[in-house]
């Protein structure tokens, strides 16, 4: 049985992702979130929800226990968030990290959006440098739209795309976090096929 970490775990790929992981496979999860009473349980036997920062590497560290994938939803000062998560992870001996960042972080998107993406830069660089068995998602605007319908590049193509839906950036976390050796090391842009 794999047991997935959810870091940012109210945020809504997460969300969506969630409820893929509950009706799509088996998995245990564990939902880390600042505070867990905006987040309701809808399965506990299969979810334990945890209360905590990232930025509390001990509280991180101790969360990150008995955990086979980690898979990062985050929001905010990203730079040391992915250093405290690759710090833990290594503590701990976690190896497979999902980890959200934005399109154009490699000037990649015919738009170019300057210091915007410094956080995402910074802090996908403190991946790439890690020796974890990392998967980088690059998406583009989110949709709400109820449909799972993307492609995907890699790091040094041109990045296709602008929009996706949520939900189809949440297929592919799933299928990352259960799929053993599919994509690693890799960073991937993600888009609806125009």
């Amino acid at each position: 049985m794999t047991n997935v970490l959810i870091l940012g775990a109210n945020g809504g790929i997460a969300r969506l992702a969630i409820d893929l992981f509950l009706t799509e496979t088996d998995v245990q999860l564990t939902l880390y979130l600042r505070n867990s009473g905006r987040l309701r349980n809808p399965d506990p036997s299969r979810i334990r929800v945890a209360e905590g920062d990232v930025m509390d590497i001990e509280r991180l560290k101790e969360v990150m226990i008995g955990q086979d994938v980690v898979y990062a939803n985050l929001a905010g000062n990203l730079e040391p968030m992915a250093t405290n998560v690759v710090e833990a992870m290594d503590a701990t001996g976690i190896k497979r990290l999902i980890w959200i960042s934005s399109m154009g972080i490699y000037d990649e998107a015919e738009e170019k959006f300057g210091n915007i993406l410094h956080p995402y830069r910074k802090s996908t660089a403190i991946i790439e440098t890690s020796d974890l068995d990392y998967t980088i998602l690059r998406p583009g605007w989110f949709t709400n739209n109820d449909e799972i319908d993307y492609e995907v590049t890699q790091k040094g193509e041109p990045f296709k795309g602008h929009d996706v839906s949520r939900k189809s950036v949440a297929y592919l976390v799933v299928k990352l976090a259960v799929t053993p050796g599919l994509k690693i090391r890799r960073s991937l842009g993600v888009n609806k096929p125009i």
